[in-house]
C-alpha cells in the first residue's frame, strides 16, 4: 500500500468505534472505509454523501470522525450522518445498532437509486446489453480487421498446403457457448462440476475419431485435447520419455517438422523437442529428394532413439511405414507417426496407413481433414502385439502402457483445460470424414495436385522428387534464380497465397530455395484439374514478374517491395487471380 498518496485508499478495517466522548461512549465494531487525507490543517475531509465536513459541531452531532495515525500518516475514519427529518431514521440519539446499520446505508441507497446512483435494474440491463453486443458494436476495430481478412480469403487463391476452409457447422461450434465451460481432466474425471454434457461431447468425439480411421476401440485409444499437433507431439514425448531421452525424426530442411527435434547448423535448439530431449535428425537423399531408409537405419542404430518419428510437413511422397517399423524394432524404439499433412488421405484410404505399423500416431485436425485448428493423439492399448517381419500379430507380451502416460503428458503436464468448442467442432468434422463425399473430396485433392505438378513440369520447372503422391508439390526455384521468400512476396501482391520452404542443400534459415504448394483449400472451393492448369500459368507469370523486378530494383527487400507497388503486371495478374 502506497501511503504517500493520501486520496487513493479505499481500504476497510474493522475498528472499535467511539462516540464524541471517548471515556463514556459505548464501543461497537464497525467496518468503516479508511480514507487518507491531507496533513494540512485546513484540509476538509470528504463526506460520504459528497459534501464537506463543516467543523467540529457537525461532526459531534453525527458521532464524530475518528482521527488517528497509522505508520506516520494521519488518517480519518468517516462517520455516516444520521438521517434528519424522515430521511430514513427517527430523530434523537441513534443507538449503537442504528449507527452500525447507518454505516451500510449509503451503499444501499446508491444501489437502489437513492442519492443519484443507478438503480439495480438499470445496472443489470447495462451488463446484459454489453454482453449481447455484436462484434461490430463491441469492437469496431477488430471487426474491421476481421472483415478485411475475410475479403482476402474470398478474393485470393489459397495454395498453402497446411490451410483449408472449414464448413459452417464447424464455425458455429467454434463460436459457441462451449467456450464458457472449464473442464480440466478427462471425461468422468474432471476437476470441475457441471461437465456431464461436455463429457458426452468428448466421448462422442473419441468414438468418431476411431471410426473415421477404421480403428478397433479395443486396440486403440485417442486423446482429442491437444491445442495443436506440436502440443500433441510434446505430450507424447513428455508422457513416454524422461528429460534428455533421445528422439529421431526427419530434419526440417528435408521436409520434416521442428517439433520432431532439430538443431540449426550453429547448434541452436529451435523447439521444445530439442530443448528438453536429445534429437538427431535423418535426411532425404540430396540427389533424389526421397528418404534413404538405409541411411535412416544406420543412423538409428548409432543413436538408439527411444522414439523414432516418421511423417513430415513438406514431403511429397509416400512413407514406407513397414520399413520404419523394422528400423524401430532393431533399435528398440517406439515408432511414432506425425500424419498431420496426410491424415485426410489416411482416413480416406488414399495413402498407406501408419496405423498398421506404428505405436503412436499424432495429427493436426485442420489441413486436409478440414476441421478446427488443434491436435489429436492415437495410441495403442490392450495386449501388446508381437513384432514379426515389420508388421504386427497378436501376442502375449503384456499390455501397452501408453494410455495413462500420454493422457497425463497432455494434462496436466503440458496444458490446462481443453477447448470444448474445438472438441465439438472436431466431432462434427470427424462425422463428415467418415462419409463417401469426403473420400471423393480427397481423391480430387490428389488429382488436383498431380495436375498442378504435371503443368509445372511441362513448363520446365524443377519439382523435388519430380512429382507428388499426395496433396502438395515442392517447387525448387533455384534453377530460375529466385528464392522462396522473393516469390512468396510476388504471389502475395497478386492475391495468391503460398509459403516459402527450404530445399535440401540450400541455406534455408536465411533464404529458402523453394515453395510448398498445396491443393486442399482450392479443392474445397470447387477447383478441378483445369483450374489448376490455370493456376500453374498464374504461378509461371509470377516468376516472370519476380525476375523482372529483381533486374530493375535488385535483391534488397525494401527496394524489391517498392518495385511491386503499382506494377502493371502485378495488377493485371491480381485481377485475373481474383
Amino acid at each position: 500500500m502506497d501511503l504517500s498518496r493520501p486520496a487513493s485508499s479505499d481500504l476497510s478495517l474493522g475498528l472499535h468505534s467511539h462516540g464524541p466522548s471517548h471515556a463514556h461512549a459505548r464501543v461497537h465494531a464497525v467496518a468503516a472505509p479508511l480514507r487518507l487525507f491531507n496533513d494540512s490543517e485546513d484540509a476538509k475531509p470528504e463526506r460520504l454523501d459528497g459534501g464537506e465536513a463543516d467543523g467540529g459541531r457537525e461532526d459531534e452531532e453525527d458521532g464524530g470522525d475518528q482521527h488517528f495515525s497509522l505508520l506516520g500518516h494521519s488518517l480519518c475514519v468517516k462517520r455516516p450522518r444520521r438521517a434528519v427529518n424522515g430521511g430514513g431514521g427517527g430523530g434523537g440519539e441513534a443507538s449503537s445498532c442504528s449507527s452500525s446499520s447507518a454505516a451500510l446505508r449509503p451503499a444501499k441507497r446508491q444501489a437502489t437509486g437513492e442519492g443519484g446512483g443507478p438503480d439495480l435494474e438499470t445496472r443489470r440491463a447495462a451488463v446484459r446489453a454489453w454482453g449481447n453486443q455484436s462484434l461490430a458494436e463491441a469492437d469496431p476495430d477488430v471487426h474491421a480487421l476481421m472483415e478485411r481478412e475475410l475479403d482476402r480469403q474470398v478474393r485470393g487463391i489459397e495454395l498453402i498446403a497446411s490451410e483449408n476452409f472449414v464448413c459452417r457447422a464447424v464455425l458455429d461450434a467454434l463460436g459457441s457457448h462451449l467456450t464458457n465451460k472449464y473442464s480440466e481432466g478427462l471425461p468422468g474425471a474432471r476437476y470441475y462440476g457441471g461437465n456431464q454434457h461436455i463429457d458426452a461431447i468428448e466421448r462422442l468425439c473419441h468414438e468418431r475419431a476411431l471410426n473415421a480411421f477404421g480403428l478397433d476401440p479395443a486396440c486403440w485409444g485417442v486423446n482429442v485435447q491437444p491445442y495443436s499437433c506440436t502440443s500433441a507431439n510434446l505430450g507424447v514425448y513428455t508422457g513416454l520419455l524422461q528429460p534428455k531421452d533421445r528422439i529421431m525424426g526427419l530434419e526440417p530442411p528435408s521436409g520434416g517438422h521442428v517439433s520432431h527435434g532439430y538443431y540449426t547448423p550453429s547448434g541452436k535448439k529451435v523447439s521444445g523437442a530439442s530443448i528438453f530431449f536429445e534429437s538427431l535428425s535423418y535426411k532425404v537423399n540430396p540427389q533424389t529428394g526421397y528418404i534413404d531408409y538405409d541411411k535412416v537405419e544406420e543412423r538409428a542404430m548409432d543413436f538408439h532413439p527411444k522414439i523414432l518419428i516418421c511423417g513430415g510437413s513438406s514431403y511429397p511422397r509416400e512413407w514406407d511405414f513397414a520399413r520404419m517399423r523394422l528400423i524401430a524394432d532393431k533399435c528398440n524404439a517406439v515408432l511414432m507417426c506425425d500424419m498431420a499433412h496426410i491424415s485426410g488421405l489416411v482416413a480416406a484410404k488414399e495413402c498407406r496407413s501408419p496405423f498398421d505399423y506404428c505405436d503412436v500416431v499424432t495429427s493436426t485436425t485442420h489441413k486436409n481433414l478440414r476441421g478446427p485448428r488443434g491436435g489429436i493423439i492415437f495410441f495403442r492399448k490392450g495386449k501388446k502385439l508381437r513384432k514379426r517381419a515389420g508388421s504386427f500379430s497378436q501376442g502375449d507380451e503384456g499390455e501397452y502402457d501408453f494410455e495413462d502416460k500420454i493422457n497425463f503428458g497432455v494434462f496436466p503436464s503440458m496444458q490446462g483445460g481443453p477447448h470444448n468448442n474445438h472438441i465439438a467442432a472436431l466431432a462434427i468434422t470427424l462425422k463428415q470424414v467418415a462419409t463417401p463425399e469426403y473420400k471423393a473430396y480427397i481423391q480430387q485433392v490428389k488429382k488436383n495436385a498431380q495436375a498442378l505438378a504435371s503443368a509445372l513440369l511441362r513448363r520446365k520447372c524443377r519439382l523435388v522428387t519430380g512429382g507428388t503422391d499426395n496433396h502438395l508439390v515442392l517447387w525448387d526455384l533455384r534453377t530460375l534464380g529466385l528464392t522462396g521468400k522473393i516469390f512468396e512476396k510476388v504471389c502475395e501482391a497478386c492475391h495468391i497465397s503460398i509459403n516459402k520452404t527450404p530445399i535440401y542443400g540450400d541455406n534455408g534459415s536465411i533464404s529458402p530455395g523453394g515453395v510448398r504448394i498445396g491443393t486442399p483449400a482450392m479443392t474445397t472451393r470447387g477447383c478441378l484439374e483445369d483450374d489448376f492448369e490455370a493456376i500453374a500459368e498464374f504461378l509461371i507469370r509470377a516468376t516472370q514478374i519476380a525476375s523482372n523486378v529483381l533486374k530493375e530494383h535488385g535483391k534488397v527487400q525494401k527496394e524489391f517491395l517498392r518495385g511491386l507497388q503499382n506494377n502493371r503486371d502485378v495488377i493485371e495478374l491480381r485481377n485475373q487471380a481474383e
